[in-house]
């Protein structure tokens, strides 16, 4: 008996061992896995220049480093750039950090950004009005106000002095391109090249974004993780319900219906917080009885105070998201809640149906009036609801109309074949109060996509921006947004909260100042 036990004992300790070396290896073969999270298909090409939506801009954020970074809380700090420095905050010297390389190891030199700015405008991409203050500014054409000073050295000449220039430098317009973009753009946007944390190794349309590690890249982002996978769904419910079984490590988008057991559900692996955005309504001016002057005016402002925010933001988000009172967002320094003219974003039904009478005097509205949703971020929820909110209030036909997914709406949107009200919404770029206005509103701005136009509105942004001192540039944008109030280009609904969970199998979660998860900190257990 003694010596069964003994060889007993021998064989399980060497069973231990092997499950122990087994257990081993499946927790490092765990760690070097990619973080996989939830993404959307891009609407375009990843090049900085083209791409300005949600889904593409996760994508870009991911693999395009940029003269500056933005930290947690949107502070700045160098990532290209050695030192960005101005004697008259007009003509500003940028000098790029020493011996970088893009990830195909070709040099990344201030050429590299120069080129790709200039390209931008010249080919009149969608980012191009971020270059409008650049001297010499002018679509389809090269800039005369930037400069190649040597191969590490670049000068940029503004047609005025803008104190807060530096602050934008971490967006995504101002990323660098290499040689290889310029041969071919549309290509290159399929397969680019990384200057920042990750490599886009592989992107299967429709279906995953697989991210590899930039072993060129030695910045304030650098990875802690061995790489990223990004599953494309088309509802937040499936992505939900993927993290809940353990099937997927990290999601931004908690649907409508976990709202209120999520952070029950995922016992302390959640976030619902506050960031620099808004869910806003446009309207395009080309859409009939909306057009620009009394009749659209009217109808804008009566379809505002007809809708209930409060009640929907209790209903749908569970009090997540916090009622719109201006066109930007709380967390933005400036921020005032009580804006001469903000009136016109409250609940208001008797004046609501008042200010559509006097519309209807002047030309009789039939038909529905609709909003168009891309279906794959969970929307169809608070569109019904604002809906039948319009419908009731203004007793008038009103309802959502369903896209299957971002691309599909957006591409409609800036082909400028929509016809009807369609969601938006707007995430800073970077934290400044001009952010949700200039780019949005301002003539001609990239993502002006309703042509909205006022020469006094894009006065004031100019002269705010142009200001001696921060609180003179506050006083203009509040002046710039009175105007908004009148004119509702678009109808403000809510602030945005960024409502997103991870499974047990990562560490280090953070999001960020603009709601993106910080993925370079995220570690694998």
């Amino acid at each position: 008996m003694h010596n069964r036990m003994t060889k007993f004992g021998l064989v399980g300790l060497a069973s231990a061992l092997v499950l122990a070396g087994c257990s081993s290896t499946a927790q490092q073969s765990e760690a070097n896995a990619p973080v996989s999270f939830s993404a959307c298909e891009a609407q375009s090409g990843i090049a900085p220049g083209i791409t300005t939506e949600f889904c593409g801009m996760t994508v870009v954020n991911l693999t395009y480093g940029r003269l500056l970074a933005y930290d947690e809380n949107g502070k700045t700090s160098n990532e290209l750039a050695e030192s960005v420095t101005s004697d008259d905050n007009k003509t500003w010297t940028i000098k790029l950090r020493p011996n970088l390389k893009f990830s195909d190891d070709s040099d990344l030199t201030a050429e590299s950004f120069v080129k790709a700015w200039n390209l931008v405008v010249r080919e009149k991409q969608f980012q191009a009005s971020f270059f409008s203050n650049v001297e010499g500014y002018e679509p389809g054409k090269d800039m005369t106000g930037l400069k190649v000073v040597d191969p590490q050295t670049f000068t940029v000449t503004l047609q005025q002095a803008e104190s807060d220039f530096p602050m934008r430098l971490g967006y995504i317009a101002y990323a660098p391109l290499p040689e290889v973009a310029f041969k071919d753009l549309k290509a290159y946007a399929e397969n680019p090249v990384s200057s920042g944390p990750y490599k886009l190794t592989k992107w299967e349309h429709r279906k995953s974004y697989t991210y590899e590690v930039n072993d060129k890249y030695d910045g304030p982002r650098k990875a802690k993780n061995a790489g990223l996978e990004g599953r494309v769904y088309t509802n937040p419910d499936a992505a939900y319900n993927d993290l809940i079984a353990g099937n997927l490590d990290l999601t931004q988008h908690i649907p409508d219906s976990a709202l209120k057991t999520f952070k029950d559900d995922l016992e302390g692996r959640a976030v619902s917080s506050p960031y620099d955005g808004n869910s806003i309504i446009k309207i395009p001016f080309n859409v009939k009885h909306f057009e620009k002057g009394e009749e659209g005016q009217l109808r804008r402002q009566a379809i505002s105070m007809s809708i209930n925010r409060p009640e929907v933001v209790k209903a749908i988000f569970a009090d997540t998201k916090t009622p719109a009172t201006d066109f930007t967002a709380p967390l933005i320094e400036g921020y005032k809640a009580d804006l001469p003219g903000n009136e016109v974003l409250k609940f208001n039904p008797e004046k609501a149906k008042e200010l559509w009478a006097k519309a209807d005097a002047i030309s009789k509205f039939d038909g529905t009036f609709k909003i168009a949703y891309n279906s794959d971020a969970g929307h169809q929820a608070w569109v019904d609801a604002v809906a039948n909110q319009i419908k009731n209030n203004l007793n008038i036909d009103a309802a959502g109309d369903s896209y299957p997914d971002m691309k599909s709406l957006r591409d409609k949107v800036l082909n400028g074949d929509i016809q009807t009200a369609f969601r938006s919404g707007w995430s800073a770029d970077y934290p400044s109060l001009y952010n949700f206005l200039g780019p949005i509103y301002q003539t001609g701005a990239g993502a002006n996509d309703i042509k909205f136009s006022d020469p006094e509105f894009d006065k004031l942004l100019n002269e705010g921006l142009g200001s001696a001192s921060k609180e003179e540039a506050l006083k203009k944008f509040d002046a710039a947004q009175e105007i908004l109030f009148r004119e509702l280009p678009s109808i403000p609904l809510w602030y945005q909260s960024v409502n997103g969970g991870w499974s047990n199998k990562i560490d280090n979660v953070k999001f960020g100042w603009d709601s993106q998860p910080l993925y370079w900190e995220i570690t694998k257990k």
